[in-house]
Formats: C-alpha cells, sequence, structure tokens
C-alpha cells in the first residue's frame, strides 16, 4: 500500500475489522492490549509510523502501549520485558539492530505473548521468537534506488553514501541492495560511505565532511541516502558549500516524507523509494485473525515499495502533509 491510498484503505479497514472483530468474542475483543516498542522519533517517517499505529489501533478498539527506546537496545528490551510483566496480548516491535534478541524474545514466548516486527527484520535462528514480520523488501529499495541513479545518469556516477543507524537491518539491505548495482554498473564509483544515525543533524555533518574531502564537492555527482531526513540534512550541507543540490549534486533516498517531496519540487533532490508508514495495519490484521482462529500468519508480510521523481511531487506532498 502506498502513502497516497493509506487514507482511503484505513476507511476500508476500519470497516473490514469491524466485521472480523464482531466474530470474536467479546472478551478478547475488550481485552486486547499491544505493546509497542518503537526505536524512537529520529526522522519524520518513524513519527509518522507511530502516529499511523495509534490510528489502526483506535478503529480496532486495540489498546496500544507505546514506548520510546531512544535509539537505544537496552531500552527496547526493559520495555519488552516491561510489556510481559503487564500480560499484554502481544507485543510490536521495530527492532534498533538486528541482533541480540533471542534471550528477551524467548521470555515472551514462554509467557504465550507473540511478538510481531515492524518495518525491521531481525537476525535469528529460531524463526518461532515471532509471530510475523511485517516490513518492505529493503534490499529491493536500495535496489531501486541504484537503478534509477545508473538510467539517470547513463551509467557514470561518482557517489557518497549516508549508511542508516549500523547493525540495522534497513541500513544493512538498503546499502546490499544498491551495491548489487554499483558492481555491474562499471562508471558508477563509490567515493565514500558512512552512517548519519538514520538523522537529520548527522546526515548534514557526514555530507559535510565528504564535501570537505572530495574537492570542495565538484567530485561528487550524487548522495545515495537511505532515508530522507538524511538526504534533507545533506541537501542543506549541499547548500552551504555554495553548490545546488539536486544539480550539482544528485540526491536520491528511501521513505517519502512530505520534506523530501517538496524538496524534489523545488529542484533540490530528484528520487525518493517511498516505504509506507501503515505497518502496523497489516500486523494488526495479522493478529486479530490468529487470535481468532490459533492459525500463524505468513513469516513475512511484504508492503510495497515505490520509488517517486519531481514530476509528481507537489501533489504527493499535499497528500502527505498533514499525516506526518
Amino acid at each position: 500500500m502506498t502513502l497516497k491510498t493509506v487514507i482511503m484503505a484505513m476507511s476500508l479497514a476500519a470497516a473490514a475489522t469491524a466485521a472480523v472483530t464482531a466474530a470474536l468474542p467479546a472478551a478478547a475483543q475488550d481485552k486486547l492490549t499491544v505493546g509497542f516498542s518503537q526505536v524512537g522519533s529520529e526522522s519524520g517517517w518513524r513519527a509518522a509510523e507511530t502516529k499511523v499505529g495509534k490510528m489502526q489501533a483506535e478503529q480496532r478498539g486495540i489498546t496500544f502501549k507505546i514506548s520510546d527506546a531512544q535509539q537505544k537496545q537496552e531500552n527496547q528490551i526493559k520495555a519488552i520485558r516491561a510489556f510481559i510483566a503487564q500480560g499484554v496480548d502481544a507485543i510490536f516491535l521495530a527492532p534498533v539492530v538486528a541482533t541480540g534478541w533471542d534471550p528477551v524474545l524467548k521470555e515472551a514466548k514462554d509467557a504465550k505473548i507473540p511478538v510481531v516486527l515492524l518495518d525491521r527484520a531481525i537476525n535469528t535462528k529460531d524463526e518461532s521468537l515471532y509471530l510475523t514480520a511485517v516490513t518492505s523488501d529493503t534490499v529491493h529499495e536500495g535496489r531501486l534506488a541504484a537503478e534509477w541513479l545508473a538510467k539517470d545518469t547513463g551509467g557514470t556516477c561518482n557517489i557518497v553514501e549516508l549508511q542508516g543507524t549500523v547493525g540495522s537491518s534497513p541500513a544493512i539491505n538498503r546499502k546490499k541492495g544498491f551495491d548489487e548495482v554499483v558492481a555491474k554498473t562499471p562508471g558508477f564509483k563509490l567515493l565514500r560511505t558512512q552512517s548519519g544515525d538514520f538523522t537529520r543533524t548527522k546526515g548534514k555533518e557526514v555530507m559535510e565532511s565528504f564535501i570537505k574531502a572530495e574537492n570542495g564537492g565538484k567530485n561528487i555527482c550524487a548522495v545515495y541516502a537511505h532515508n530522507d531526513d538524511m538526504a534533507l540534512g545533506a541537501i542543506q550541507a549541499i547548500k552551504e558549500a555554495g553548490l545546488k543540490p539536486g544539480k550539482d549534486i544528485k540526491v536520491v533516498s528511501i521513505d517519502g516524507v512530505p520534506d523530501i517531496f517538496k524538496a524534489m519540487a523545488d529542484g533540490e533532490a530528484n528520487a525518493t523509494v517511498e516505504l509506507t508508514p501503515n505497518m502496523a495495519g497489516p500486523a494488526f490484521d495479522a493478529l486479530v485473525a490468529y487470535k481468532k482462529d490459533g492459525k500463524a500468519p505468513a513469516k513475512w508480510i511484504q508492503t510495497e515499495s515505490t520509488l517517486y521523481l519531481p514530476d509528481t511531487a507537489k501533489a504527493e506532498y499535499e497528500r502527505r502533509k498533514d499525516l506526518y
């Protein structure tokens, strides 16, 4: 589901959910409480995911308890244990990093509390520790960004890369997908790559260092950012260096937040791959069905990824600005 259909889909989902939950015993409907360990609020997309999650829970009459981990795994582990102690019906987890979850997820499993992963995956040898994962294909997102850049530049470009949080599955996979295309595009050269931690401030800081290291930015053809917020920070750094973002240095990123569409409409960014913030909707649907019939959903519920370009940027900005 793309963001331009989220609001309409929410209305339809409300009607569909009413029909589903009506079939549940009254006690099951009344008592459904879900705890959500959210990474934090480091980006516009993250804030939108939380907002949409609240809306989706409200539509279904589900109590939704949200814990902001401030981008720290130890805070997420504490939150999960607190949710277990509270006896919630399920736990949603957007894991800050991919590793180190098995012990606490086993505690949830032992307590018979299903865990649903949102927007990020984990590395584990025991997939029974979580019910399902609702994510996009983040490797595909990186591949889409690189394929657009190859087409736009004719396959010749010196690139700098702003990676996401070190050890997070989106950072790992968005780099992997991008690198696949770089490897088979002889005219592509990845000059520099460094984490901007998915934040606008850090993205600006790292881009400033890239520009200084690469002849005032003159050696750089494009910047690829693992999320829009880092790209927006990079745009500011490019402007402060006396260069024109979107022209002197092309900008391609991932997420599809309103500000990147505004930047595209203003000619300061070139492409973004949308990551829908509606992860909770499919997760709630899977959970309600599981609570009803006990049948586990598919291990991966994939959301859609769509490439957007400047020609539709103004309209897309208008559609998104009130949701984020």
